[in-house]
């Protein structure tokens, strides 16, 4: 077997068993999703990716690996907007989080294959780094189905005209699988409309597939500053609709939300959300 052939057999076979095991991991929640009814045509699928650094050059490398080599790797797989943020007020600081979207499994398995082998990646000091030296301590990740209602990332306005913006990022955890899709069904009928309504500006949501904190949803808000969150958040919890909505019987948070978790989050410069 040539060269060029022995490549392209392994790529093909990247591809393929990337896709399998892609395909495999998400499997479960889609058909469940499709027994009752929910298609997911349409609706892009999200990495969120949390990297534990070290404070010193750790931060540095991860910034300069993201910004020369993994940003440019995935957009040209089709994935974009990439999302890169720093933690404003959170645990475990320093972290980055990472935001992928795809517009479906085959677009998550060639961006695998493309960090794997894009040859900026792989020559990369982050991608290179010694054992007593690491890139990272450790890295999360989770990947979620985007919202009936929201089956898009939406870009905010404040990146397109490079303003400065903060972040909120959301995981509402539930004691159960059915009342993780109740909570879903209620953002879906009306409390993505009100956030919109109400000056809170959602960038995406989604339902976790995999990942820890299971079962649970995972939004993210935009705010220009602290000052326009709170006035944003105290309009929205006021409204008589969200009183009605929040008081349904099936929709209270007694019945369907167990644990919220919030963090507040910066971009880096290169971010492209």
């Amino acid at each position: 077997m040539g060269i060029l052939a022995a490549l392209m057999k392994r790529r093909q076979f990247l591809t393929s068993s990337t896709t399998v095991a892609a395909l495999a991991a998400v499997m479960p929640a889609l058909l469940s999703r499709a027994a009752e009814g929910s298609s997911p045509v349409g609706r892009e699928f999200y990495e969120l990716r949390l990297y534990h650094l070290r404070r010193g050059p750790m931060q540095k490398r991860f910034d300069d690996f993201m910004r020369q080599a993994a940003i440019p790797a995935l957009n040209r797989a089709g994935v974009s907007p990439v999302g890169v943020f720093d933690i404003a007020t959170g645990p475990d600081n320093p972290s980055k989080y990472v935001l992928l979207p795809y517009a479906s499994p085959a677009v998550f398995a060639a961006a695998y294959e493309a960090m794997a082998t894009d040859a900026q990646v792989l020559a990369s000091e982050f991608t290179t780094a010694a054992p007593t030296d690491p890139p990272f301590i450790r890295m999360e990740s989770s990947l979620l189905l985007a919202f009936e209602g929201m089956p898009k990332l939406e870009i905010p306005k404040q990146t397109a005209e490079k303003k400065p913006r903060l972040f909120e990022l959301r995981i509402y955890e539930s004691h159960s699988p059915k009342a993780n899709r109740k909570k879903i069904e209620m953002f879906n009928v009306g409390e993505i409309d009100l956030f919109r309504r109400t000056g809170l500006a959602p960038v995406f949501f989604g339902e976790a597939l995999v990942g820890s904190k299971l079962p649970n949803l995972t939004y993210m808000l935009v705010y220009d500053d602290m000052a326009a969150h709170d006035a944003n958040w105290r309009a929205f919890v006021t409204h008589p609709e969200w009183k009605k909505l929040s008081t349904t019987p099936g929709y209270t948070d007694a019945e369907i939300v167990s644990n919220i978790t919030n963090v507040f989050l910066r971009p880096t410069g290169y971010s492209q959300v």
